[in-house]
């Protein structure tokens, strides 16, 4: 005779469970963000004609972000607004995380001296006002685009260079790398086989939470007139311009690129998020 198990099966066997769902919102993220990327990196001027007889169009079928004073189409024009967006901020944010790993790794394994100098330079740079620092580093580079990244490469290593420093010193006092240390091998051999694989994680996922800071700065600054030139279609670039048409009653110039600008912050959020939760043993299989 057989006996039928009515339990339910146990966590990770059937159903969506944090895992599962963790990872769909990786692709899901991850497509969103790649198809706007490509889409605005092939759109051109030729695609976004002026035309006089359509301007100032409220949102509708055939402009479903509506048209602004020079009839071009708003959702093709903030579509290439946000590629470039994304453009800056990975660059920025993957040289400033290249940065932070070097920085934090070194105050860990160099010595008192340098892990002393590198935890006052945080400091100085963390003590700065945010903006202003970003101000004045794309005034002095030229503003632009090249200055845009070069102020955020600048400003934006602190934060993962003190978490990496601090997973650093912990791994430091394992049983593995005092073991390492028995058997004669260098500081810098033991930060690359040892130690430079479990902060991995946290690099990552500090990496991806930097993009919306490095998007939303690139923004600003383009806003107040010292990122990216009236002439590239940038979201900052965009809203700006908007402001001279809203007391007329188009607040779709401004309100869908800001809306747009918002959603792609939030898929960066949640896509760091999700892979924090991924590499989180604890919650990974839950």
């Amino acid at each position: 005779m057989q006996v039928k198990n009515n339990h339910p099966a146990g966590p990770g066997k059937t159903g969506w469970n944090i895992r599962k769902k963790t990872i769909a919102y990786i692709c899901l993220c991850t497509m969103l963000l790649s198809v706007i990327f490509i889409c605005g990196y092939f759109l051109t001027e030729e695609h976004m004609p002026v035309s006089f007889a359509e301007k100032g169009l409220k949102p509708s079928a055939a402009h479903i972000f509506g048209t602004d004073w020079f009839g071009r189409d708003m959702f093709l024009r903030t579509i290439k607004g946000l590629s470039l967006s994304i453009f800056i901020g990975v660059i920025a944010s993957v040289s400033s995380g290249i940065i932070a790993i070097a920085i934090g790794v070194a105050a860990a394994v160099c010595g008192k001296r340098v892990d002393a100098f590198i935890g006052w330079l945080t400091d100085v740079f963390m003590g700065m006002p945010h903006l202003i620092f970003l101000l004045l580093v794309s005034f002095v580079t030229g503003k632009g685009a090249r200055g845009i990244m070069i102020g955020i490469i600048i400003t934006h290593w602190t934060y993962i260079s003190r978490v990496i420093r601090a997973e650093v010193l912990q791994l430091r006092s394992s049983q593995y790398v005092k073991a390492a240390k028995g058997f004669g091998k260098s500081n810098w051999h033991i930060a690359k086989e040892h130690m430079l694989p479990h902060i991995f994680p946290q690099f990552f996922v500090g990496l991806i939470l930097m993009f919306p800071h490095a998007i939303l700065h690139e923004a600003s600054l383009t806003f107040l007139g010292f990122g990216l030139s009236p002439h590239q279609p940038g979201i900052g670039v965009i809203l700006s311009e908007s402001l001279n048409y809203l007391s007329t009653g188009q607040w779709w110039i401004a309100l869908m690129p800001g809306l747009s600008l918002l959603l792609i912050v939030r898929l960066f959020d949640i896509l760091g998020e999700s892979v924090q939760a991924l590499f989180n043993p604890h919650r990974a299989h839950e």
